[in-house]
């Protein structure tokens, strides 16, 4: 596999530091509200290549953290006259729900920051300890000055670099460059932790260089997320944690591109901020992952009505070619082996598994990968369409659910080939009966009836096959 490493800016062949276990690290969310179309992209994408390494035969120890105490959740939590912590689990229950819906798998672990205090602080005192970073009355500064390679990932001049605080430029500090490591408690009753410099709390960067370490070791094999991230974040991760260790802290750093509405950038000045609960008001979660993974990770997305539909019939086409080949494994005929031309068939449709194979190793490229299951579900339809032995369908079944399963895709709860309902059931025996007295008008209305409710009828020599209408 090769992957586009930010550090390098070039394709590199992916080789892991341990065989047997490849280590990631993706920045998680500051949990202060529901996440929003922004940032479900690298969580998606990311996900996937979990997955992707897990189907590859990698066990994979993935890491994502929750950064639970921040100035956004202070002030969220005074507005609504509740604890910062009350703020953080509420919306840490609702990443959840809303990572469920788009088929996100858990973590291997989801540190979040309160709980691992002892270890950022040990980290900070490293720092200090080593000469990095100094204290200012109880704040503690990174001297970004003093690492070597500082600016390497995004490559920027260090006389043009800003600070990557998220506190405005403090004017005691020894360079605008330096960076906070640990902020003293401002406000009284505002949450704070003991620690050599006094009661404080982290700055933002430290929290994953010290959550990383602990939970994954000082080297890892990659380190990823949105591209917004480059600086100061990752840079800054970069400075502390090499400094600290002395080591290489990733090995490959991974970026996705950003997301646009409409062409223009999300803000909520601009009326134009969708989390994704709003999302899935119009569309299921199944949709907008299969979106997200319509373009290449590394390239911007726009994020538009006429898009979400592409995706969404899109994904329907997918379901509909699931849905035919579970009514063939219910309705075709019994073999005890496969046709001469089935067998033909499907030795054709086996190399499309190297060909998926082959888009995903190009550094992870999810929308050649679904332009592959679309070629093979064309050769389905081709090789089934005057009807199909079980034996075919399930085994052309097994390899579509293998490759859309890799992207998160395919295999809901709710599946197409489940017990229509009486009233479902009683129009579809109507229709029959309207086409067998040549009533075609009827039958057309029943047609009709049963589109407005979002599902299609297919008359096969099996019999009707229910469809999703898109």
């Amino acid at each position: 596999m090769k992957i586009y490493n930010t550090l390098t800016r070039k394709k590199e062949d992916f080789v892991p530091i341990d065989e047997n276990e490849i280590r990631i690290y993706v920045c998680g969310p500051t949990v202060y509200n529901r996440f929003h179309i922004g940032n479900a992209r690298p969580f998606v994408v990311f996900d996937t290549l979990r997955k992707y390494f897990e189907y590859r035969g990698f066990r994979v120890k993935f890491v994502q953290n929750f950064t639970d105490i921040d100035d956004k959740i202070i002030n969220r939590a005074r507005e609504e006259g509740v604890s910062a912590s009350e703020i953080s689990e509420k919306y840490i229950e609702e990443y959840h729900k809303d990572a469920a819906s788009l088929r996100i798998v858990s973590a291997s672990v989801h540190p979040k920051v309160t709980e691992n205090m002892n270890d950022i602080i040990d980290f900070v005192r490293t720092l200090v300890e080593k000469g990095y970073a100094y204290e200012l009355d109880g704040d503690v500064y990174f001297s970004a000055r003093k690492f070597p390679g500082y600016g390497k990932l995004s490559r920027q001049n260090l006389e043009e670099l800003e600070s990557g605080a998220r506190v405005g430029v403090d004017e005691r500090k020894a360079d605008p460059l330096d960076f906070a490591l640990w902020k003293k408690r401002k406000l009284e009753g505002e949450p704070a932790w003991e620690s050599p410099w006094g009661f404080g709390r982290p700055g933002w960067h430290i929290e994953c260089s010290a959550l990383s370490k602990k939970y994954l070791g000082e080297t890892i094999d990659i380190h990823a997320g949105g591209r917004d991230l480059t600086f100061p974040h990752h840079e800054n991760e970069i400075a502390q944690s090499e400094a600290a260790s002395g080591k290489p802290f990733a090995r490959y750093w991974m970026h996705n591109g950003y997301i646009t509405i409409d062409d223009e950038k999300m803000s909520k000045s601009a009326d134009n901020f969708f989390t994704v609960r709003d999302i899935l008001k119009e569309y299921d979660g199944e949709t907008i992952r299969f979106f997200l993974l319509s373009g290449h990770y590394r390239n911007p997305i726009n994020f538009n009505h006429d898009m979400m539909e592409q995706a969404n019939a899109g994904l329907a086409r997918m379901r509909n070619a699931e849905s035919t080949l579970r009514h063939l494994i219910a309705n075709g005929a019994d073999a005890e082996s496969l046709r001469a031309e089935e067998e033909a068939s499907l030795a054709e449709m086996e190399g499309f598994r190297e060909k998926f194979k082959d888009a995903m190793d190009d550094d992870l490229n999810t929308a050649d990968a679904i332009s592959v299951i679309f070629e093979l579900i064309s050769a389905i339809n081709a090789a089934v369409r005057d009807g199909a032995t079980k034996r075919f369908a399930a085994s052309c079944l097994a390899l579509l659910v293998e490759l859309a399963g890799v992207l998160g895709l395919l295999g809901n709860d709710e599946t197409d080939d489940a017990e229509p309902d009486a009233e479902l059931t009683a129009l579809i025996e109507e229709r029959g009966r309207a086409r067998a007295a040549k009533d075609f008008a009827r039958a057309d209305e029943i047609r009709d009836i049963l589109k407005s409710r979002g599902i299609a009828l297919k008359d096969t020599p099996q019999g009707v096959q229910i469809l999703r209408d898109k």
